[in-house]
């Protein structure tokens, strides 16, 4: 009987968190970077990607624009943009963290892929 109620008692806790998973209410906007090789997209993505609040976050060279997924009740377009500046890039009109970008190699900085 007490194996039964356990049971009984994970099912209904599980059933629960799949269904406030489900509730959470997720935006997709994109934004435009100063991204400019594949060591950029994978610091971008990677950056986004294990940020809290964000679900998913995808860089396309070709227009340098970042498409993201995120839950406005975790994470603010602004703080998205933001994080973006942390790791050394523009964020439309949000421009990069200098000291960030310094921190990049030097292809990836303002310039870079013309040296």
């Amino acid at each position: 009987m007490r194996n039964t109620l356990l049971t009984l008692l994970a099912i209904f806790i599980f059933n629960g968190l799949n269904a406030q998973e489900k509730k959470t209410k997720f935006e997709t906007v994109t934004i435009q970077t100063s991204a400019q090789c594949g060591e950029c997209k994978v610091r971008i993505e990677d950056g986004l990607n294990y940020t809290k609040g964000v679900k998913f976050a995808e860089l396309d060279l070709d227009s340098k624009k970042v498409s993201i997924k995120y839950a406005p009740k975790k994470i603010s377009l602004k703080e998205v943009k933001e994080k973006i500046n942390l790791i050394g890039y523009d964020a439309d009109d949000f421009k990069a963290n200098p000291d960030s970008v310094l921190k990049l190699p030097a292809c990836c900085q303002p310039g870079g892929m013309k040296r």
